[in-house]
């Protein structure tokens, strides 16, 4: 078979690419938690931090799985792990419909049930989408992290101003449980992998693109005994514990110190995930045109005088 009959006969890789944006959609729902936080507390009569430990584990069963996810995804196949992610997640939520009012079956539940799911699903569509765009690493990998960065802009107004009020917290997570679940398991029957070395016919790899392409891949015992990964790990903790700290009480914080309505404060909740989603797009399309580290960098210099400015803020507006 020539190359260019096997090229036809792949699937398409912007199908695969706009399953896993979708799938991300759904799983991204998950940053829209603030607007849970509040009728939480009421339901279960706890405090803040009790109801907020939800999100946490959700994050940290998120980021443990997400660290197995590449080998499950090496020997499984990204369309076999992404089910089980799918319905776990959805599973997760689901069953914490029911969870009222023992707070630790909520924690089983959404928090650890629900992050085991995320951690498989959200690996799995970067582990995948990589090898499919070797042209394009940085910018497929903001799309389909994007998809999960802009996930709560849809879920948060949705939740806060429809669902909650007329239907109430439980009743919620069960409605938005299934539709997790048939989305990202409907989207997962979309995936497949990247025959070894694919490259898309007519790319001429620039000498950058030749050079990622030509880094060796470790397993994780071997990238465990590299410095590089330790600093790059630290760097994503401290970037996502910054971000996830914000997020996790958008809603409420904004209903605090500007006096409005739940319903307004969900307002932040869309801005947040949108320029969630905008900003992991063009930074992957950025670190394409200027390299990683320099991205990086100038990533984390905007981000630390953003969180400097944020005491000073004091209206809506």
């Amino acid at each position: 078979m020539n190359s260019s009959s096997a090229q036809s006969s792949l699937p398409n890789r912007w199908v695969i690419a706009t399953a896993a944006f979708l799938m991300q959609l759904a799983l991204g729902a998950v940053y829209a938690w603030s607007v849970f936080l509040k009728p939480v507390i009421k339901l279960y009569q706890v405090t803040q931090p009790q109801a907020n430990l939800t999100f946490t584990l959700a994050l940290v069963a998120l980021g443990i799985t997400a660290g197995f996810g590449g080998y499950f995804n090496n020997r499984f196949g990204p369309r076999v792990i992404a089910t089980v992610g799918g319905i776990l997640y959805g599973l997760g939520i689901i069953l914490s419909a029911f969870a009222a009012p023992n707070l630790i079956v909520l924690y089983l539940t959404y928090g650890i049930l629900g992050g085991i799911g995320l951690g498989l699903g959200y690996i799995v569509a970067l582990a995948m989408l990589i090898k499919w765009f070797p042209d394009r690493r940085g910018f497929i990998t903001g799309l389909a992290v994007a998809g999960f960065g802009a996930g709560a802009a849809i879920t948060g107004p949705i939740a806060a101003n429809w669902l909650i009020p007329s239907l109430g917290v439980g009743n919620t997570f069960l409605i938005l449980g299934i539709a997790y679940l048939v989305i990202v398991v409907g989207a997962a029957q979309f995936f497949h992998t990247a025959p070894e070395g694919y490259a898309p016919a007519g790319w001429v790899p620039s000498a950058r693109q030749q050079a990622d392409r030509s880094v060796r891949e470790y397993t994780l015992p071997e990238a465990l005994r590299l410095p590089r990964w330790y600093l790059l790990w630290l760097i994503l903790a401290l970037n996502v514990t910054a971000g996830a700290a914000l997020i996790s009480v958008a809603s409420p914080l904004a209903q605090t110190f500007t006096h409005v309505a739940a319903g307004v404060a969900s307002i932040i909740v869309i801005v947040i995930s949108i320029f969630n989603g905008a900003g992991r797009l063009f930074w992957g399309w950025l670190s394409d045109a200027i390299g990683r580290p320099f991205a990086f960098l100038s990533m984390f210099v905007i981000q630390i005088i953003t969180f400097a400015l944020i005491p000073s803020i004091s209206t809506f507006a």
